[in-house]
């Protein structure tokens, strides 16, 4: 570098001697400054592991790249605590959760902004500019007008703007996704918009650099150990080199202002044009050479291209090419460097008079005789040395750039870039559905999004119509849930519905349903909730979309049989699973009140929330069943009826099922005519006198439990 400067300021200042002393004096130069342990340049990295070295470089970024940065500033892990109870009379569970604020510096130039955001890899941020984990973003482009971070101000006091750098500050970000540490994090940085010559990036790198050079890259991050060695490294991808232009230089990959040399007017002591010629062997060019390079296809991960010749030779020339490049631009870089490297093997050298002084290193020329005759071709000036008043140029052939190519990126492998969507909540509460019986009252909760990158959202609810919330931590997985949009006729819950169908529309067509057989549906697979009746499902047939038909329907489950019938379309569908679910029991003051629900999920601009009617599903005993009635022979009649217990829904021991309550009692409402009573009985049965049977008879039957009385089973007894 300092050699091409050094030439072009003493050609500026003293002619062509002070150019060639200005040569030798920047030879100097560049050996003291760039020695070889400093000649360094940038290398290809696979994405490099983010850092927060002190004194690590900061990459001046072009174009469009993905980059690491620097960590330069970091909170502690912020730990939040919530507690739940599992039942009444049952220990508090506490939850943790952690969250980290930190700024990652990006960039050592002002940038225009940033785009998608990986997080070990996987998207934190996706192109719509969507985060798929909770946290605050703030970007600092890196003007010289920035102001400083307010958090980082309120936390470390005075502090630094970092004006002329960008960065970014992630402002309480979840950890649950990374193992509760700062995860290594990867941007994709708009520097630029579109393409940078390299030329470009060459003055933007060195002032006294300008240039025509026509090697467009997607992105570059200039950084290594001098500034000589990155305008190497472009000069060599794109084919340009430098040349000076008064007291400038110019980059460039064209010829331009072709001079010819010539014996006349350049003899020296009557010895006109001395030329020669030399041609190395073909086993000294590379036989194939591989470029590497950011493939924007594969989100920027390493690509490489590779041109063959034929021929002998073996040897393999490797260049790594740190920027941005399409597939096809990197093949047609990979070919450009086999024919320079091919021309390369073709040496002249001119020793020309003491006019040939005014030729610097990077002219173009062309080479005639003393009778004007040319051999063809256009040179590039490669050296130029004086000895004896004699000016020898060394030359190589000029290459023309090699046509486009054509090449393709591979199989891409990208990172998943759903989308997070708003939170849909649904709370409810339906009767137990473990076989243990609640001791409190349950409320049950489901949630899930919009889009299917949903994962999770922060819950709380109110017990006083929102007076105050009390926090209840994260919801569980994400639930399969959507509406009812064809309603299957109401059929007896003892027998099973072949001829009845439920359409339902799923929240996305990412949600999917599955079959199962008997054994499976006796082990409680495909539970769902549609409006308030509990249905199972043998098959799930997908209808295109988000839209499944449910059929083979067992309906009523869980005691639930009072709702079968009563949905209507738009009715919610929701299938219960133990991982999707989340149950909160809640004090019996609750019973028969209303509990507010809300949710805050990322992509949520504003909390979600539901409403759930507590009427003791979940804790009052189901109604009884079998409910018949027989004369007697003295005109009496005798009412039986089965209880039904809520613990142990399975008849698995082929005896009575458990009490699950304090005693054994039902309320029985006799109604005849206009006059009702109650008779409480500790008995599955009543008999009713042949006087009460003088007309028809009205018979409720309803278990007292703990909590409640179930719903009624009701007969009529006739006359």
């Amino acid at each position: 570098m300092a050699t091409l400067v050094l030439t072009a300021v003493g050609t500026a200042v003293g002619g062509p001697i002070g150019g060639a002393i200005g040569a030798l004096i920047g030879q100097s130069v560049d050996h003291a400054l760039f020695s070889p342990k400093r000649r360094e340049g940038p290398r290809l990295v696979e994405l490099a592991v983010q850092t927060s070295s002190y004194g690590a470089q900061i990459p001046k970024l072009f174009g469009t790249m993905r980059v690491a940065g620097t960590v330069i500033w970091a909170t502690d892990l912020i730990e939040s605590r919530a507690s739940s109870r599992s039942g009444k009379g049952q220990p508090s569970v506490s939850t943790y959760s952690y969250a980290a604020s930190f700024a990652v510096l990006l960039s050592a130039r002002a940038v225009l902004g940033v785009g998608r955001i990986w997080a070990e890899g996987k998207l934190l941020r996706g192109a719509a500019g969507d985060f798929k984990t909770a946290t605050r973003f703030r970007l600092h482009l890196g003007g010289e007008d920035q102001a400083v971070d307010p958090l980082i101000a309120s936390a470390e006091g005075p502090s630094p703007a970092y004006r002329g750098c960008a960065y970014a500050v992630f402002e309480m970000l979840a950890l649950a996704d990374f193992g509760n540490r700062i995860p290594s994090l990867t941007f994709e940085v708009i520097a630029d918009e579109g393409p940078v010559l390299v030329s470009t990036i060459a003055k933007a790198l060195a002032g006294e650099v300008s240039g025509t050079a026509a090697l467009a890259v997607g992105g570059f991050a200039a950084s290594g150990g001098s500034v000589r060695a990155v305008l190497e490294m472009l000069g060599r991808a794109g084919g340009a080199w430098f040349a000076p232009d008064g007291a400038t230089l110019v980059m460039r990959d064209a010829a331009d202002a072709v001079v010819a040399v010539a014996d006349e007017g350049f003899a020296v002591s009557g010895r006109g044009v001395r030329r020669a010629r030399a041609v190395a062997a073909i086993e000294t060019v590379p036989r194939t050479v591989t470029v590497g390079y950011y493939d924007a296809a594969r989100d920027y991960q390493a690509g490489v291209q590779r041109a063959r010749r034929p021929g002998a030779g073996v040897r393999d020339l490797s260049v790594e090419v740190p920027a941005v490049l399409e597939a096809g631009a990197a093949k047609t870089v990979a070919e450009a460097m086999l024919s320079r490297a091919e021309a390369g093997r073709v040496r002249r050298t001119v020793a020309a008079g003491f006019g040939a002084l005014a030729i610097a290193p990077g002219a173009c020329v062309t080479i005639v005789d003393e009778r004007g005759a040319g051999e063809g071709g256009v040179w590039r000036v490669a050296d130029m040395s004086i000895e004896g008043m004699v000016t020898t140029l060394g030359l190589v052939p000029f290459v023309a750039a090699s046509l486009p190519a054509t090449a393709t990126s591979g199989r891409v492998s990208a990172a998943v870039d759903a989308v997070v969507g708003a939170t849909i909540l649904r709370a409810f509460e339906v009767p137990g559905l473990e076989d243990a019986p609640s001791t409190a009252p349950r409320m049950t909760v489901v949630a899930t999004g919009t889009g299917a990158a949903w994962r999770q959202a922060a819950l709380l609810y109110s017990l006083d119509d929102g007076a105050s919330w009390v926090a209840a931590g994260a919801t569980a997985a994400p639930a399969v849930v959507g509406t009812i949009a064809v309603v299957a006729p109401g059929a007896p819950a003892t027998l099973v519905d072949r001829r009845g169908v439920f359409d339902v529309v799923l929240a996305h067509a990412d949600m999917a349903l599955a079959d199962a057989d008997a054994a499976a549906l006796d082990r409680g697979a495909n539970l769902a909730l549609l409006g308030e009746e509990l249905v199972q499902f043998a098959r799930s047939e997908p209808l295109g979309g988000a839209r499944w038909r449910l059929s083979g329907l067992l309906r009523g489950r869980r005691g639930s049989e009072a709702a079968v019938g009563a949905q209507v379309i738009g009715d919610r569908f929701v299938l219960i699973e133990a991982e999707a679910a989340r149950a909160f029991d809640l004090p019996v003051s609750v019973l028969g009140r209303e509990v507010r629900v809300m949710a805050s999920g990322v992509g949520d601009a504003t909390p979600v929330e539901t409403r759930c009617v507590m009427r003791g599903a979940s804790v009052v005993p189901p109604s009884p069943v079998h409910l018949g009635w027989r004369g007697e022979a003295d005109g009496s009649a005798t009412v039986r009826w089965t209880r039904r217990s809520r613990a142990g829904w399975r008849w698995i021991d082929g005896v009575d099922a458990p009490l699950a309550e304090e005693g054994e009692a039902y309320r029985v409402t006799l109604t005849t005519g206009t006059n009702v009573r109650d008779v409480d009985v500790a008995v599955p049965s009543i008999v009713l006198s042949a006087a009460e049977r003088a007309g028809p008879v009205g018979v409720a039957v309803r278990q007292r439990g703990v909590f409640g009385e179930s719903l009624a089973a009701a007969l009529i007894v006739p006359a």
